[in-house]
């Protein structure tokens, strides 16, 4: 379906469901893990950041408290927040593979610093951040044609998902940014990211089909469209791919598909996955409650083993048949991602359960600082702190 008759299905959606949209429980924390009312519209800004979210980072930052402050310094100070940030697309063509990476640097630091200016323009109020936020995504929005290389879905999913969150941060506040350069970014994500992840990556580990699912769901909140935000939520479910939830986390003691590879990806793959179900509980569903918390677990043993516990380990072949591990990987080891907090608050503090490992985790790296590349947000103490 092209993206016209698709603008034009949610517009006459939209006007049959308003008085629902109205009566919707989005924003309000207390009933966020209530299932979305049947036809509701999305919450807008719903992405990883409600309105409150901005709002609490905002107040906090200004009254300089801690731990919120420590981390808007990282953030701040980081090159990519910038207001002053040389643009470097766009360009026609990324490709992401290891004997073609075009512009894929480009398109991954661009990526990141027009999260990064949303967010400061957000908490700050400082136009110029929104200035330069609206300009990156114009800058990609009227040239980018196409996303290939052996790695398309992680530079899709990854960097799609950085520029789709700056979108929605900048179309839903008084940043300046026009309905008609909006309009050029919605039919960037719809006929040049969403084609590359629309069928997952089931041939791969699961952390690339945790790329696709947050790239997915985060195109169908901004592109108000209920159909691919539902196509994420099923796979997240009931996919066939490593990246299912229990495909990845493969058993309660929380032993993940990538635990035998190596620290990093399994970090990674957790990450993602949990930027996923946050997505889905700014939107009023409680995917970080499936199969009775199963992500935490996969958090709690992940932590726990980076933070020098011994955990139990079974060999495992995963879903493609090419990936068999017989012990748990030493690699990586110790080396912990800034991925905590987000797990932490929501497991801990929204919903009071023990973690234990994952809050020593976040203890350990806090204030969190940028991720690698544009794998992560990042910048959890500021952002998911509550």
């Amino acid at each position: 379906m092209g993206y016209r008759i698709r603008k034009t299905r949610i517009l006459l959606s939209a006007l049959l469901m308003l008085a629902a949209c109205h009566a919707a429980p989005y924003c309000d924390e207390e009933n966020a893990a209530n299932p979305a009312p049947v036809g509701a519209a999305f919450a807008h800004p719903g992405l990883l950041h409600t309105r409150a979210d901005l709002e609490r980072m905002r107040v906090k930052a200004a009254a300089k408290a801690e731990p919120w402050y420590a981390g808007f310094l990282l953030l701040k100070d980081h090159p990519q927040s910038s207001a002053e940030w040389k643009t470097r697309g766009g360009f026609e063509r990324v490709s992401r593979d290891r004997n073609d990476n075009t512009h894929n640097a480009d398109l991954w630091q661009d990526a990141n610093a027009a999260y990064q200016n949303a967010l400061m323009w957000a908490i700050t109020g400082e136009q110029a951040h929104a200035r330069k936020a609206i300009e990156i995504l114009n800058a990609w929005a009227s040239e980018l044609k196409t996303i290939e290389g052996h790695d398309k879905q992680l530079a899709a999913g990854l960097y799609g998902f950085k520029l789709a969150n700056a979108a929605e941060i900048m179309l839903h506040t008084d940043s300046g940014w026009t309905d008609a350069d909006a309009g050029r970014f919605r039919a960037m994500l719809m006929d040049v990211f969403y084609p590359v992840i629309r069928n997952f990556a089931t041939f791969a580990n699961g952390n690339w089909d945790g790329a696709c699912l947050k790239m997915m769901m985060a195109t169908g909140v901004f592109c108000d469209d209920r159909e691919i935000f539902d196509r994420a939520v099923d796979y997240l479910n009931h996919g066939e791919g490593n990246g299912r939830l229990t495909h990845y986390v493969i058993n309660e003691a929380g032993q993940c598909q990538e635990s035998g590879r190596d620290q990093q990806h399994t970090q990674l793959g957790l990450a993602l996955l949990a930027e996923t179900c946050e997505m889905g509980w700014n939107q009023g569903l409680d995917l970080y409650g499936a199969n009775e918390n199963r992500l935490l677990k996969g958090f709690e043993y992940t932590a726990k083993y980076n933070l020098g516990y011994d955990v139990p380990f079974v060999s495992y072949t995963d879903t493609t048949g090419k990936y068999v591990h017989e012990r748990i990987s030493e690699k990586g080891r110790g080396r912990l991602r800034p991925i905590y907090e987000m797990a932490l608050n929501h497991y801990a503090v929204r919903r009071g359960l023990n973690a234990p490992y994952t809050r020593r985790a976040a203890e350990s790296i806090r204030p969190e600082g940028a991720a690698f590349q544009a794998d992560h947000p990042g910048f959890g103490t500021l952002l998911f702190t509550r």
